[in-house]
Order: C-alpha cells, then sequence, then structure tokens
C-alpha cells in the first residue's frame, strides 16, 4: 500500500504537520509528499491513500489573492506561490472511484471561523472520493506561527491513525 501526502504552506507550518502525518503513517505504508504545485493531477492518482493539506486564509482554503497578501504582509518569500490546493481540486472532474480521502489544515490560535480542510473534504467528495474518518486541524500561534507545543505529535498520531483505519477498510 501507498499514500500520497500533498500539502500548501505559506511559512512552513503547514508543510512540517505533512511531514509529521507521513512519518505516522511510515508505520503502515509507503509515503510521498509533495508540494501541491508539484503534485499529479487527481485524476491520474495512482495511491491507496491520499492526504490533502493547507492553511485555513479567509475563512477555507488560500486563493491567489490570500496567498499574495500572505507574501506582501511577511515581505519574504512564501512556499506555495502559484497553484493551491483550491485551484487543484478544482481542476479535477473525477478519482479513483472511492478513494480513500483525508484532509487537514493549520489554523490560527485564536477560534476564528471556517477550516480549510472542510472546504477540501467537500471538493474531495463531489468528484467521488471518500473520506477516511474526519478532518484535522493543527494549530499555529499568530499569523506565520510556528506550531503550538504538541501539534507535531498529534499529527504523527493521527497518521498512525489513518493508516491503521486504511488498513481495516481493506481487510
Amino acid at each position: 500500500m501507498g499514500a500520497l501526502v500533498v500539502y500548501e504552506s505559506m511559512f512552513g507550518n503547514t508543510r512540517a504537520v505533512a511531514d509529521a502525518v507521513a512519518d505516522g503513517l511510515r508505520n503502515f505504508m509507503r509515503v510521498d509528499v509533495v508540494e501541491v504545485g508539484e503534485a499529479p493531477e487527481l485524476e491520474t492518482l495512482e495511491t491507496d491513500l491520499l492526504v490533502v493539506g493547507a492553511p485555513t486564509h479567509a475563512f477555507g482554503l488560500p486563493r491567489p489573492e490570500t496567498r499574495r497578501d500572505a507574501y506582501e504582509r511577511v515581505g519574504h518569500p512564501v512556499i506555495t506561490e502559484g497553484t493551491g490546493v483550491r485551484e487543484w481540486l478544482a481542476s479535477a472532474y473525477s478519482v479513483r472511484e472511492r478513494l480513500p480521502v483525508a484532509v487537514f489544515d493549520t489554523h490560527v490560535q485564536a477560534r476564528v471561523p471556517g477550516y480549510a480542510h472542510a472546504a477540501a473534504a467537500k471538493r474531495l467528495r463531489r468528484v467521488g472520493a471518500e473520506p477516511l474518518g474526519a478532518g484535522m486541524s493543527f494549530r499555529v500561534r499568530g499569523y506565520e506561527g510556528p506550531l503550538l507545543d504538541g501539534e507535531l505529535h498529534r499529527a504523527r498520531a493521527w497518521g498512525m491513525e489513518l493508516g491503521r483505519l486504511l488498513g481495516e477498510r481493506v481487510a
């Protein structure tokens, strides 16, 4: 079995979570981690599990305007500048039938409404994917982060849980 973890990240927090989730999954399967600009088209995926993560911007998935705002706000390059998860998912018309997917986001510590993982899950269900459990949010301190203490541990544990759930599904 194998998994593909696709992430969008501005300041490295979502990338760090993606790597931690992959570490947990590696207890069960081979895992590749890619930035969304390098990800294959959804219709061409040959994987047993797709994990998608993005930061929460303006109550949902980042848009070109919010990525530009992130860049201008901090005055230094961001990781994902071009195609984001929103555009990657919007370009898809289907996925392998019942492709297991899991979604996560990074979210500011303050209780702000809206979650990128919910928007990603909705778009993935629309093209035929099947969620493997509930989406997850991992908290960051302030606009740029860092992640709150313990969040990478939670991400690894969630990756292990996803591996266990997928194993039960295929057994």
